[in-house]
């Protein structure tokens, strides 16, 4: 009996523990089991209470980490920029000055610069920053493959701090320009450049911000009325040397110009500016057709919103870019747009500040019509507007239309009499007839050393500079005659 009553014991006990068993296996999986690899994307996606082990999907894109496509695209149409100028040394000469005269009281010297730039077409146009050219007399290029070519300046832009020059070259390795207004904050971007002078280099980063006004044009010296700063931020390791280089995409896309860095010791800190592709793609095609920026405006003051602003202006939006003055007969005052109105939107597309309306107005040209959207004592009023010139005009203005204004043919000062008069550059004219510089009183032979401060290397910074000076104002030219010992100041007025 106990032999019986034992067995009894022993069959409930297993068929116990195989019922277990088998419910125990049929709720559980293996990858729950101890041993389970837990590899699949159930595991990466099922609740464990915010645990989960760190291992990705199987069907995780790595390509979209891959940057190495880009690099490689990329390194092949950045170049080396070195530059070549005379500067004037900052001490007198007294023995100079004795027997020679006061024009040669500030020796001239040569003084390098380097920069990058992009490849942006096969045939060999390099755009790079404005600061890296300044005042060259001499540039050249250094290839990927290490050959060196001449460049010719073909223009330079100083509002967006931007140039473009020439190589001769077929079928050479370039950049496509993206669409830098699609990018979005934290995307993935490379900074390609030649930082001090130690050959090409790839630095990764992402978008911190977009839009960003960082003020050092204007701290530049430049006309604070016409620089566009709408700058890239990203915090790609960019050092000196890296000005001019590309910021692109994972795509190998040109989304930026590396322009400039946030640093308290000059080397990097963690900020680095590039120019948005929108905005030097225009400059670039304007000096290709033009050789010079066609910028339209609006012919406004304009501020950021922010809480002061608001309060001082009833304002319910913190949003759009406020009219604070409005100019007498420019396009807005001829659209009937006001001061207190809020810029939101210009032909549908957002205006979230005063960075993006300078971006989106300056990829239109003198003559464009267009739609701008504002708020108006709470209520939304659209406007057509005809965009112009900085004269007030819808003409696009050429290079040679100024010159024609000016009523003078120039040349570059021959080397023979920049060193008797002791200049290491300027423009001089060589004839006149009856406009500006005629009746300023300029004379034929005249130097012409700055306008408006801005030192004079060439031709185009004439045309440059007199084309961007509004009708009616006054422009300071100084410069000097042959032979001669004194430097002359002129105002030369602007025709309407």
């Amino acid at each position: 009996m106990n032999f019986k009553r034992n067995l009894g014991t022993i069959i409930v006990a297993v068929v116990t523990a195989l019922l277990t068993v088998v419910i125990y296996s049929s709720v559980t999986s293996d990858e729950d089991r101890p041993g389970g690899t837990a590899i699949s994307k159930r595991s990466f996606e099922k609740d464990t209470n915010g645990i989960h082990f760190a291992n990705l999907p199987a069907d995780f894109q790595t390509d979209k980490f891959n940057f190495t496509l880009a690099a490689e695209n990329t390194v092949h149409a950045v170049v080396h920029v070195k530059t070549q100028f005379t500067r004037e040394s900052q001490y007198n000469n007294p023995f100079y000055e004795f027997f020679f005269g006061e024009q040669f009281q500030r020796p001239q010297r040569e003084v390098e610069g380097y920069g990058s730039g992009v490849i942006i077409s096969a045939d060999g146009y390099i755009v790079t920053n404005n600061h890296v050219v300044k005042n060259s007399d001499k540039v050249t290029v250094t290839l990927n493959d290490e050959r060196t070519k001449d460049a010719e300046v073909v223009g330079t832009d100083p509002a967006t701090d931007l140039a473009l020059l020439k190589i001769d070259g077929e079928d050479l390795p370039h950049l496509k320009f993206g669409n830098s207004q699609d990018i979005k904050l934290g995307e993935w971007v490379l900074a390609v450049g030649n930082p001090f002078n130690i050959g090409t280099t790839v630095t990764a980063g992402i978008v911190s911000a977009k839009g960003r006004n960082i003020g050092i044009l204007r701290d530049r010296g430049q006309n604070n009325q016409l620089s566009i700063e709408s700058f890239i931020q990203t915090d790609a390791a960019v050092n000196k040397g890296n000005s001019g280089g590309a910021l692109v995409n994972i795509e190998g896309e040109l989304i930026g110009i590396n322009s400039a860095i946030a640093s308290p010791t000059g080397s990097y800190s963690g900020y680095s500016f590039a120019i948005p592709s929108a905005i030097a793609q225009k400059v670039v095609e304007d000096l290709i057709k033009y050789g010079e920026v066609q910028r339209a405006m609006l012919n406004v003051r304009i501020s950021d919103i922010n809480s002061q602003v608001a309060d001082e202006y009833d304002l319910d939006t913190r949003e759009g870019a406020l009219v604070r003055a409005v100019g007498r007969d420019g396009a807005a005052d001829r659209a009937g747009i006001r001061p207190g109105d809020v810029i939101i939107k210009v032909d549908g597309d957002k205006i979230h500040d005063v960075a993006e309306l300078q971006t989106t107005i300056n990829s239109y040209r003198p003559g464009d019509e267009t739609t701008v959207t504002v708020i108006r004592e709470g209520k939304k009023k659209q406007f057509d507007v005809t965009l112009r010139n900085r004269q007030g005009s819808t003409e696009i203005i050429t290079g040679e239309q100024t010159l024609e204004k000016l009523g003078a043919k120039f040349k570059p000062v021959d080397e023979d009499l920049k060193r008797r008069i002791g200049i290491g550059y300027g423009v001089q004219v060589v004839s006149l007839e009856k406009g500006a510089l005629s009746s300023a009183d300029i004379r034929e032979g005249f130097i012409i050393t700055s306008v408006e401060g801005q030192r004079i290397n060439s031709v185009n910074d004439i045309k440059q500079i007199f084309s961007e000076a509004p009708a009616g104002s006054k422009v300071r030219v100084e410069g000097l005659y042959p032979g001669g010992d004194y430097v002359y100041v002129y105002q030369v007025e602007m025709p309407e």
